[in-house]
């Protein structure tokens, strides 16, 4: 692609939003197939994320990152922990905290959700060179940190 044909901020920006929109049908039609939630997928997505790290997660930091209340944190760890989804166990550090765990019934349901994903998009990112990958992942981290910015600053009042 030549500098006269690339596209500009706004088409970029545009082909951003309808990404979100995408994959937001996705989530939301996969989800539904499975009985989960949005905020359900949300938190096995934030659990996965920390269990991956290595970092101890306990429910009120699960709270923290999906912007529940303690109360609605507990009914959405109730439900997934019903579901199988998600064991709350002690901390072997500190007994009195309480560690998020997912399950691997939920592993194998994440599979079955976003496996056809996965490869499909997979597939898309194959077909550029390593040089293409590595400028794609710099501006995903570049535009995630910009809307990680732009939702933490105070919007002004009307």
């Amino acid at each position: 692609m030549t500098e006269s044909t690339a596209p500009d901020a706004d088409e970029v920006m545009t082909l951003l939003r309808r990404f979100a929109v995408e994959t937001d049908r996705y989530v939301e039609s996969s989800g539904t197939q499975h009985d989960l939630h949005r905020t359900d997928l949300n938190a096995l997505a934030v659990i996965l994320d920390a269990n991956r790290a290595g970092e101890p997660l306990t429910p009120s930091r699960l709270g923290a990152a999906l912007h529940l209340s303690s109360p609605a944190t507990t009914a959405l760890l109730d439900r997934l922990e019903r579901a199988g989804h998600v064991r709350r166990t002690r901390s072997t550090v500190d007994r009195r905290r309480v560690d998020l765990e997912m399950t691997r019934a939920a592993g194998l349901v994440a599979g079955e959700l976003f496996g056809p994903l996965g490869r499909s998009v997979g597939a898309a990112v194959e077909r550029y060179g390593p040089e293409e990958r590595a400028l794609v992942a710099r501006f995903l981290r570049d535009v995630i940190a910009a809307t990680v910015a732009a939702r933490q600053t105070p919007t002004p009042p009307s």
